[in-house]
């Protein structure tokens, strides 16, 4: 079962300044392996005053962020991230996408970037292709990168190699792997081919071929 609603609205929006250094401060706090008696006890402060601050029901003073800044060994500024942060969103209008290569490239694929949020609070690095190959492309069954890969074909036909099974893939389908297993097209069927390919990773990991 999927843990996630889409469409649920929180009851505070995160650009409410209480909540945004709350979450902060219980982030910190869980960086340094403390409980909540542990930063209680450092800062003079009450459990229940830092349960109120931690989940934005209370507006803490100067003095108190002093507190917590000294007793998580942050500067005070940084309770502020979050609620400073500012959110993209890349919007790429038809016939814009920007051709690019990527580490690993093959003959006659064709890349085109749909956007790249290269920092964001999820620390998940997301890269969305619409990917042509013609009758000059090489068929590479052999690209693999860390993350996961998700690819949905828009035209044309192709077997697609993951691991040791094959995929026949035609328009409207769509296949979803684990790109550390070698992949990639095993054999083009009908020309021109061209699918959407969603790549997901952590953004502390280092990319290889991407297919």
């Amino acid at each position: 079962m999927l843990n996630q609603d889409p469409h649920s609205l929180k009851s505070r929006k995160e650009n409410v300044l209480e909540v945004a250094i709350g979450r902060e401060v219980r982030s910190f706090r869980k960086l340094s392996g403390l409980t909540v008696a542990d930063l209680a006890e450092a800062t003079g402060l009450s459990v229940g005053m830092l349960s109120k601050i931690e989940n934005g029901n209370t507006s803490p003073s100067l003095t108190t962020l002093r507190l917590l800044s000294e007793a998580l060994r942050v500067p005070v500024t940084a309770f502020f991230r979050r609620f400073e942060e500012k959110r993209e969103a890349i919007h790429v209008k038809a016939g814009e996408a920007v051709e690019t290569e990527r580490r690993g490239t093959r003959a006659g694929h064709q890349y085109n970037m749909l956007g790249h949020i290269r920092c964001n609070s999820s620390s998940v690095m997301v890269e969305p292709y619409i990917i042509r190959l013609t009758e000059t492309s090489d068929t590479f069954p052999t690209f693999q990168h860390d993350g996961l890969e998700l690819i949905y074909m828009l035209e044309g036909e192709v077997v697609y190699r993951h691991g040791s099974e094959l995929y026949h893939l035609k328009p409207g389908d769509s296949l979803f792997f684990d790109a550390d297993a070698a992949h990639g097209p095993e054999k083009m069927i009908t020309l021109p081919i061209t699918y959407m390919s969603v790549i997901s990773y952590h953004q502390n990991w280092d990319q290889g071929e991407r297919g």
